[in-house]
């Protein structure tokens, strides 16, 4: 199809056999799994895998589980420096692609900014002098912390709704999505696993499947971010077995890169608070007081303002930015210019690719990225109501996990007595392409 013509309502896709992007009116998961599973399980087997996240995975899993979308990105209302700060946010969308509807984001990193430069004004003005101005700033305080908490409400609401829905597949669609990635085979590298989410979504997911979760924070009782990325793993000893110990299974390296609802910073210390899944009011356990670290949340100076999100930033790039690295994103609709800019630079390298999987192409950010990338053959693309739905993608074209040893020893026995199976014949696809990597 012409590149000029817009993706937005239509189902879309790139791989090999494809290549250009094409619109296919009536995809059928049946006849095209023997196009993309292989595909997708061949570029899985990259040296270095991540999966980046947006807020699409929380919707999708929250549609399963209750029919609707979950919590959104609404604006705080506010009763000071109302039209200024949505004229600002506009701009800010604008700039980063998002069209002129700004989300909570766009309001947030604006307030900030008129936070700040109202401090500045006033620093050395008496309470007589700027009343009007002071009085307005303490508001603006004020309200900006209130529509946070209200917002983390929402997206405890959200997960509340997931955890106490009467449907399991929800959660079941979840592990699998996440087990088709996160199951590397030892002699890989971890799978490298990338959130842009508030929510604890893909923590409830890797809890469920038995999934370990390696972050920066270190603790027990209050874990605390620290700035050193340490590499650290998780082994075991095989019983009677001497030598080198060996990897656990099912471990992933995990980033969220706007920070989480359960984080919160007083004193220049980010910790990890317990606030338990679904909670009711966000406020009943934060009881330290510290600021919630959601992403560009207020803090007391510039420093402080960029920790601990540049840590994170830095953990994306490095790696990514990587030979035989492959990044496949769900659910992020490229709205993040700084989360653009990595994924734009890791194409320069010729051994990367870029695999797009999206329910819809909003505001034809996903089709401008890939313009503007220039890399067309380092990038898939499976966007659409089609592509992009979940459980189309588990069903049907998600990698099977690689730690599925029981599927493998019966292909073999089947082999070994001359049955040409079907599960044979994809293993042997799966082999060869492994081989080829």
């Amino acid at each position: 199809m012409e590149e000029s013509l817009s993706w937005q309502k239509k189902n879309i896709i790139k791989i090999r056999d494809y290549k250009v992007p094409t619109e296919i009116e009536k995809p059928d998961g049946e006849n095209l799994r023997d196009q993309i599973e292989p595909w997708l399980t061949a570029l899985c087997q990259s040296e270095h895998l991540s999966l980046l996240t947006g807020a699409g995975i929380s919707n999708a899993v929250h549609f399963i589980a209750t029919g609707s979308a979950g919590a959104g990105m609404s604006q705080i209302n506010l009763s000071v420096f109302k039209d200024e700060i949505l004229k600002k946010s506009k701009e800010s969308s604008e700039r980063a692609g998002r069209g002129s509807e700004p989300n909570i984001e766009d309001q947030i990193r604006t307030i900030n900014d008129l936070i700040k430069g109202l401090d500045v004004f006033l620093c050395n003005s008496s309470e007589e002098t700027h009343k009007e101005f002071l009085d307005k700033l303490k508001t603006l305080k004020s309200e900006l912390e209130e529509g946070i908490k209200e917002f983390s409400n929402n997206v405890l609401q959200a997960e509340s709704n997931i955890v106490t829905s009467a449907k399991d597949e929800a959660a079941e669609y979840l592990m699998n999505f996440l087990l088709s990635f996160a199951s590397r085979i030892a002699t890989r590298e971890r799978l490298n696993l990338f959130t842009i989410n508030y929510d604890r979504v893909l923590e409830f997911g890797a809890e469920l499947a038995g999934l370990h979760l390696i972050d920066r924070f270190v603790g027990s009782i209050s874990p605390i971010f620290r700035s050193s990325r340490l590499n650290i793993d998780l082994h075991y000893n095989p019983p009677g077995i001497r030598g080198e110990p060996r990897y656990l299974e099912g471990v992933v390296n995990f980033t969220k890169l706007h920070g989480s609802i359960d984080w919160s910073e007083k004193d220049g210390i980010v910790r990890r608070f317990a606030l338990p899944y679904g909670a009711a009011d966000i406020t009943t356990y934060n009881i330290d007081g510290g600021s919630l670290m959601i992403y560009p949340n207020s803090s007391k100076d510039r420093e402080t303002s960029e920790y601990p999100y540049v840590e994170l930033f830095r953990d994306f790039a490095s790696s990514v930015i990587r030979p035989n690295s492959t990044v496949l994103t769900y659910g992020y609709s490229f709205g993040d210019d700084h989360i653009n800019r990595v994924l734009a630079d890791m194409l320069t390298i010729p051994s990367t690719h870029l695999v797009i999987m999206a329910f819809e192409d909003t505001g034809d950010r996903i089709q401008n990225f890939y313009k503007k990338a220039k890399r067309p053959v380092q990038i898939t693309l499976l966007i659409g109501n089609h592509f992009g739905d979940l459980k189309t993608l588990v069903d049907h074209y998600l990698p099977k996990p690689a730690i599925d040893r029981t599927t493998y020893k019966m292909a073999d026995l089947l082999r070994a007595r001359g049955v040409n199976s079907k599960i044979s014949n994809e293993l042997e696809k799966e082999e060869k392409a492994e081989d080829h990597e």
